[in-house]
């Protein structure tokens, strides 16, 4: 018993140990060095970058317990950096505001946020409305590197003008510029941010010091023993080409010989491995190679015929599987489709209903997906869709059981 409590004590102990041992080995440097180097920062940019304890926490986050996460960030900047470069340089906009989609999405171009926010720079639905970002079920520009890195730059111009002053626009960037002049109003007129920060709420507290961190960090990590672990592609070798008429990435990946998983990796905003052309042509990025090959090919892709969406037929189970639902006051058909994935159509087969009525407590045999099933609507090629409801269908066959009496 004694040697089993033993090695259970070393089984637990040992991890932390390790780790800790692990921790005491990575570079360890006093704060006034930190402070140097972050001065230093500081004097090549018109953005204010200060060093205190909470930026040196995130610092600490980044070079300590989250160093495999950094590096691959490091790895990703060397594509995405260029982009931005170009952008803010475009926009009359510091170089270091580059780093801020690290803080955002760690530059991951489909990272999604518990509120919505999508893409590098982290836009909100609404927000993307306002710089002509188009989302719907097949393309979400708010995830186009390029598109969402104009209108980042154009919302970051906006906010230092009203602002004026580059870390309130930062804090405005995260928590929307009423909530830092309210900050701004209840402080009594304060505009220093770390005079600021008790009226902000928490995010956006320590939006600043996290950025102020990231700016040190991806200028030192090498001083940290730390490397990027490269992306198999770089931004130089990557080309353009329009495309005329709607593709699926696969026809794409025929035409330019390029993987189906390099495609989407390099056209993040599209939704579903399909392009969708109305009467302008869309550019796609491709390897160099994989451009010259499409060009190549391209006459032969505008003859053949194009990818349509075939709806299921109503009733159908493939992939299905089958459950009870009983139906609860307030419930409504919608609702009912909704969560299970199908169309009211399928469960009025299912059930042979004459009608749409409902009532509480009523048995309905419904069939939903099952785990290996993403979507109810497929193409002559195997591609996925998923179109959403729209809110006008919904709310036009309202039927709530609330106003039904039960049989």
């Amino acid at each position: 018993m004694q040697r089993v409590l033993i090695w259970i004590i070393c089984l637990v102990v040992t991890p932390v140990l390790f780790a800790q041992s692990n921790a005491d080995k990575l570079p360890h440097y006093p704060v006034w060095m930190y402070e140097n180097r972050i001065g230093e920062l500081n004097d090549q940019t018109v953005i204010k970058l200060d060093y205190n304890e909470k930026v040196q926490a995130f610092i600490d986050v980044y070079t300590v317990r989250r160093r495999d996460h950094l590096s691959n960030i490091i790895g990703r900047s060397e594509y995405y950096f260029p982009l931005f470069e170009e952008y803010l340089v475009k926009y009359d906009l510091p170089i270091e505001l580059k780093y801020l989609a690290i803080v955002e999405s760690a530059l991951d171009p489909k990272a999604k946020s518990s509120s919505g926010a999508m893409g590098l720079w982290q836009f909100l639905y609404h927000a993307s409305r306002m710089f002509d970002l188009k989302v719907d079920n097949y393309v979400d520009e708010r995830c186009d590197p390029v598109k969402s890195t104009d209108a980042a730059c154009r919302y970051l111009r906006y906010l230092y003008q009203n602002l004026n002053d580059w870390q309130l626009a930062l804090a405005a960037y995260n928590g929307g510029i009423g909530v830092v002049q309210k900050a701004i109003e209840r402080s009594g007129g304060k505009t220093n941010f770390w005079e600021l920060q008790p009226y902000l709420p928490k995010a956006v507290q320590s939006y600043v010091p996290a950025f102020i961190a990231v700016n040190y960090v991806m200028t030192n990590y090498e001083r940290h023993e730390l490397a990027a672990k490269p992306l198999d592609i770089k931004f130089s070798d990557v080309d353009t080409v329009y495309i005329h008429k709607s593709l699926s990435f696969q026809q794409i990946s025929n035409a330019s010989k390029t993987p189906v998983e390099q495609i989407e990796w390099l056209n993040p905003s599209y939704l579903k491995k399909f392009i969708p052309v109305a009467s302008t042509p869309v550019m796609v990025f491709l390897p160099k190679e994989g451009a010259l090959n499409f060009a190549k090919a391209e006459h032969l892709l505008l003859k053949s015929v194009p990818p349509v969406a075939q709806v299921l037929p109503v009733g159908d189970t493939s992939n299905r599987e089958k459950i009870i639902h009983i139906v609860k006051k307030g419930e409504f058909f919608h609702k009912i489709a909704i969560d299970n994935q199908c169309r009211i159509s399928d469960i009025m087969l299912w059930n042979k209903m004459k009608n749409r009525n409902l009532y509480i407590d009523q048995k309905l045999v419904v069939w939903r997906p099952s785990e290996t099933l993403d979507s109810f609507f497929v193409t002559n090629e195997s591609m996925e869709y998923k179109p959403q409801l729209r809110i006008n269908q919904i709310i036009s066959d309202n039927r709530s059981v609330n106003n039904i009496s039960k049989n």
